[in-house]
C-alpha cells in the first residue's frame, strides 16, 4: 500500500472509532480530518512544523492527528497528566507551533491556550487525500526520561507503514478486526498500533477511557464488531486476571478476541497460566521501543511462547551483541547479550539530539536497544531487561534481573517483584529484590532466597529482600527501577 490510510481515501461508512459512547464512521472521520487541515491553514501552520496535540480519549484527537499528517505536520502527542516540568521541557524541545485539546476535557495547566477540536469541526462525509509513504515526519514520541530529560524520537510514515504492515502479516490482521484498549494515545502500543494501526488496516479501534474489566468486556461482546483483538498491558492482565476469578461474564468476554496481546513489559509465566486456567485462552507478546516500533511478535498462526516474545517480525533484522557490540552467534537460551535491531520501522532520530542519535544508531543502520535478551535455537527472543538496570554483574557472574523476577513470581506468597543491582564492596553487585506480597502473607526474607537458589543457583539468590506495598510505575505500567534503592 502506497498509501498510509488507504480506507480514509476511499472513505466509506464503516466504522472507524468508538470512544466513550461516541463514534465516528471512516467518512466522517476522514471529513474531520479535512476540518482540521483548514483549521491549520488559518492558523498559519504549514508543512514541516510540529503541533502538539493533547491525547484525550476523544475522537477529535484522531481527526487532529490524522488531519496533522495529511498536511505534514508532525504530530507532538501530549500526556494529559504531564506535570508542569515536563510539559516545559516538551514545549521547549519540541517548539510546536500550536497545541490543540478537544472540548470538554479539562487542561492541567492554564498557560498553554488552545484552540477546541471540537468547536472547530463541523465533520462531513468526505474522502481524504492520499498520503504517500516517505521519510516525512509524523509523530514526535517522547521517552519516558529514565535515563535524563525525555527525548523525542522522530517517527516517519515510512517507519509506521513498514511496522504495521509486519504485523498485519504476524498477527493476521486485517479489516474484520476491531481493537480493543485502555492504552493511553501517547506511545507505540496505544497510539500507533491501536490507533493507527487499525485505520491503516481499516478496522476499528474501540477504545475505553479509564480501564476496568467491566468496561473492556463490554466493548469486546459489543455487537457491532465482527472480531476483535485486546491490546493491554501485564498490570492490565494481572487485574483482568483478578476480577475473572469470581465473573463467569468476565471470563467469557475474554474469550472472545480473536488475539490477545501484552506488550511493554514482560507477562510473567504465573499471569499466562492464570489467564489460560479462566479463559481457556493464551496471550501473546511482542517486544519493541518508542525508537523502533515493534521487533519481534508471537504469530496469531503460533501457540502463545510464555517468557518469549516470539522471533522478529518480517523485515526486521535482529542481532544479540557483547559489550563491544561484536555480534553473539549463540542460540542456546542462555547466552546474554543486548538487543540490535535493523528495519525501515527504526526512528529518524533524536529531536535535536544528534549525539544522543550516534549513541544508539550506527552507520549501517543498527539501533541498539539497551534491553537484554538470550535466543532460543529456533530463533524465539527471551527479554531479560534493560542493560542499564538489568544486567547484574556478581561475583564475576552476569546474570539477568528478568530471570530472578520470573522465578519469584513463581513463589505462591509473591505479587510483584522487581529486582535491581546494587553495589557491593566485595561483590561488585549484590542482587535485591523489591517484593509485594499476596494478601495475607508473611515476610519470609529467607525462604524466598532458599526459593531462587534452589530453582536457579546460588549465586542468583537475592542478598538483600525489601517489602513493599507496591511498586513504583510509570503511566504505561512499567517498574520505575530508578526509584528502588536509592
Amino acid at each position: 500500500m502506497s498509501d498510509l490510510f488507504p480506507r480514509l481515501t476511499h472513505a466509506d461508512s464503516r466504522l472507524a472509532f468508538l470512544v466513550d459512547g461516541d463514534s465516528w464512521t471512516y467518512a466522517e472521520l476522514a471529513g474531520a480530518a479535512l476540518e482540521h487541515v483548514t483549521l491549520l491553514e488559518r492558523t498559519g501552520v504549514t508543512a514541516g512544523d510540529r503541533v502538539a496535540v493533547w491525547a484525550q480519549p476523544d475522537l477529535c484527537t484522531a481527526a487532529a492527528m490524522i488531519g496533522n499528517a495529511l498536511a505534514g505536520v508532525a504530530t507532538v502527542p501530549l500526556n494529559p497528566k504531564l506535570g508542569s516540568g515536563e510539559l516545559a521541557h516538551i514545549f521547549e524541545d519540541s517548539t510546536p507551533k500550536l497545541a490543540f485539546c478537544c472540548e470538554r476535557h479539562e487542561l492541567p495547566h492554564e498557560a498553554v491556550g488552545v484552540p477546541s477540536l471540537r468547536a472547530a469541526y463541523l465533520p462531513q462525509s468526505e474522502t481524504l487525500p492520499e498520503i504517500p509513504i516517505d521519510e516525512s515526519a509524523v509523530l514526535i514520541l517522547y521517552t519516558s526520561g529514565t535515563t535524563g530529560p525525555p527525548k523525542g524520537a522522530v517517527i516517519t510514515r515510512r517507519n509506521i507503514a513498514a511496522n504495521l504492515d509486519a504485523l498485519s502479516d504476524a498477527w493476521d490482521w486485517t479489516e474484520r478486526d476491531t481493537v480493543v484498549h485502555s492504552l493511553p494515545l501517547i506511545h507505540a502500543h496505544g497510539l500507533v498500533l491501536g490507533l493507527f494501526g487499525s485505520l491503516r488496516l481499516g478496522g476499528a479501534l474501540h477504545y475505553v477511557p479509564g480501564f476496568t474489566p467491566d468496561g473492556l468486556a463490554a466493548a469486546i461482546v459489543d455487537p457491532r464488531h465482527e472480531q476483535t483483538m485486546l491490546f493491554a498491558v501485564p498490570t492490565m492482565f494481572h487485574r483482568l486476571a483478578e476480577a475473572a476469578k469470581g465473573d463467569a461474564d468476565l471470563c467469557e468476554a475474554l474469550r472472545r478476541p480473536r488475539l490477545l496481546v501484552s506488550g511493554s513489559a514482560a507477562l510473567s509465566l504465573r499471569e499466562h497460566q492464570r489467564i489460560r486456567a479462566l479463559t481457556g485462552r493464551g496471550v501473546h507478546e511482542r517486544y519493541g521501543l518508542t525508537e523502533t516500533l515493534i521487533n519481534c511478535a508471537v504469530p496469531a498462526s503460533h501457540p502463545p511462547m510464555p517468557g518469549y516474545v516470539g522471533p522478529p517480525l518480517p523485515g526486521v533484522e535482529l542481532k544479540l551483541v557483547d559489550d563491544q557490540r561484536r555480534e553473539l552467534e549463540a542460540h542456546d537460551d542462555q547466552t546474554i547479550g543486548e538487543v540490535a535491531v535493523r528495519s525501515d520501522a527504526v526512528f529518524k532520530g533524536y529531536l535535536n539530539r544528534e549525539d544522543a542519535t550516534a549513541a544508539v544508531l550506527d552507520d549501517a543502520g543498527w539501533f541498539y536497544t539497551g534491553d537484554l535478551a538470550t535466543r532460543t535455537e529456533a530463533g524465539a527472543i527471551r527479554i531479560l531487561g534493560r542493560r542499564s538496570t538489568d544486567l547484574i554483574k556478581t561475583g564475576g557472574y552476569r546474570v539477568g534481573a528478568g530471570e530472578i523476577e520470573a522465578c519469584l513470581l513463581e513463589h505462591p506468597s509473591v505479587r510483584e517483584v522487581a529486582v535491581v543491582g546494587m553495589p557491593d564492596d566485595d561483590l561488585g553487585q549484590r542482587i535485591a529484590a523489591f517484593l509485594v506480597l499476596q494478601p495475607g502473607e508473611a515476610e519470609d526474607a529467607a525462604a524466598l532466597a532458599g526459593f531462587v537458589a534452589e530453582h536457579l543457583s546460588p549465586h542468583k539468590r537475592p542478598r538483600d529482600i525489601e517489602f513493599l506495598a507496591e511498586l513504583p510505575r510509570n503511566a504505561m505500567g512499567k517498574v520505575q527501577k530508578k526509584l528502588l534503592g536509592g
